[in-house]
C-alpha cells in the first residue's frame, strides 16, 4: 500500500472516531495525548506522515479499536488482546547497517525469512535502478546501495533460507516502463531484468522468488524473520509484531501466496530473462 493511501485511510478513520466520540477537537486531542494543532494537522491531510507510535497506541486504546483497522490493514475494528503489548513502530532511517533491520536479519540466520517486497526486491536492483529510485523517493543513494549489498551478502551465506513472493505484474509493469519507472530508460530496464535473472540463478536455492497473479491475490509488503518477529512496511516506518499469533497469521498468509504462485522459484530466472526480451519503450502498451 502506498504511504499516501495509508495516510488517507488513517485520516478517514480518525475522522470517524472523532464523529463517534461526540467530543470537540480539543477534548479528543486531550484524550489521546496530543495538542489540538497536532490533531488538526492529522485531520487536514497536509502531510502523509503518520503520528508517533505512542499516539497510534493511545488512539487505539482510548476508542477500543485495533491498530490494524486504524491503519487500514483490516476491516475488523475489534482489538486483539496482545496487539498493544507486542507492537512497535520503527522509523526507516538511512544507513541500513545501523538499523534494526540488519539486526533482525542476523538474528534470524538459520531460520526461514519470508519477504513480500514493495517493489523490485532490494538485493536484485542494479546500481542504475538504485540511483533512480533514490532520486524519486528523495532518499540517500549510498544508504540504498548499502542495503542492496548487505542483502546480497546475506543471501550468499550457506545458512540462509529466504523466500520472496510478489505480484507478477510488478515485473511486467517494470519491463514496459510504466508507473514509477516511466522515466527509467529502456536499456537500463533490460539490464535490470538480466541482472535479476543472473542473481536469481546464482542465489538459488537459498533465495527463492515466487510470482503470483496480482489480480487474484493482494498483499501489503512485509518481512517475517523466522519465528521471532514480523515487520510490516508502511512507507517510512515499520510496524513490528513480536507476538506468536500475529506472526503465525502472516506466515499462513505468505504460504497462501506461495500456493497461488504461477511462476515458481525454479522458473523465476527464466521468466525474468524472457521479460528482458519483450521490454517496451516507456509509455507503450
Amino acid at each position: 500500500m502506498d504511504k499516501r493511501d495509508l495516510s488517507t485511510i488513517f485520516r478517514e478513520r480518525l475522522k470517524l472516531l472523532l464523529t463517534r466520540s461526540d467530543l470537540n477537537q480539543s477534548a479528543f486531542a486531550t484524550a489521546v495525548g496530543i495538542d489540538r494543532s497536532a490533531l488538526s494537522q492529522l485531520l487536514s491531510g497536509a502531510s502523509t506522515r503518520l503520528p508517533r507510535a505512542e499516539t497510534l497506541l493511545n488512539i487505539a486504546a482510548e476508542f477500543k479499536v485495533s491498530l490494524d483497522w486504524l491503519l487500514g490493514l483490516s476491516h475488523d475494528e475489534g482489538v486483539t488482546g496482545e496487539i498493544r503489548e507486542s507492537l512497535e513502530i520503527e522509523e526507516a532511517p538511512d544507513g541500513f547497517d545501523r538499523t534494526l533491520l540488519a539486526k533482525w536479519h542476523a538474528e534470524a540466520a538459520g531460520t526461514k525469512i519470508r519477504y513480500v517486497p514493495a517493489g523490485i526486491p532490494d538485493l536484485l536492483r542494479t546500481e542504475a535502478l538504485v540511483d533512480y529510485e533514490a532520486g524519486i523517493a528523495n532518499k540517500s543513494r549510498e544508504a540504498q546501495a548499502g542495503e542492496t549489498q548487505y542483502r546480497i551478502d546475506y543471501n550468499r551465506r550457506p545458512e540462509t533460507d529466504m523466500e520472496v513472493c510478489m505480484p507478477r505484474h510488478t515485473l511486467e509493469i517494470f519491463a514496459r516502463g510504466l508507473g514509477v519507472w516511466d522515466r527509467f530508460p529502456e536499456d537500463e530496464r533490460r539490464k535490470q531484468l538480466l541482472h535479476m535473472a543472473t542473481l536469481l540463478d546464482d542465489l538459488y536455492p537459498t533465495f527463492r522468488l515466487f510470482l503470483y497473479d496480482g489480480r487474484m491475490r493482494y498483499s501489503i509488503p512485509y518481512t517475517i524473520f523466522g519465528p521471532y518477529r514480523a515487520a510490516i512496511y508502511v512507507g517510512d516506518m515499520y510496524l513490528v509484531l513480536s507476538a506468536t499469533q500475529p506472526i503465525r497469521t502472516l506466515t499462513s498468509h505468505f504460504d497462501n501466496l506461495i500456493r497461488a504462485a504461477d511462476v515458481n522459484a525454479h522458473e523465476a530466472a527464466s521468466f525474468t530473462q524472457k521479460l528482458a526480451g519483450i521490454s517496451f519503450p516507456s509509455g507503450s502498451v
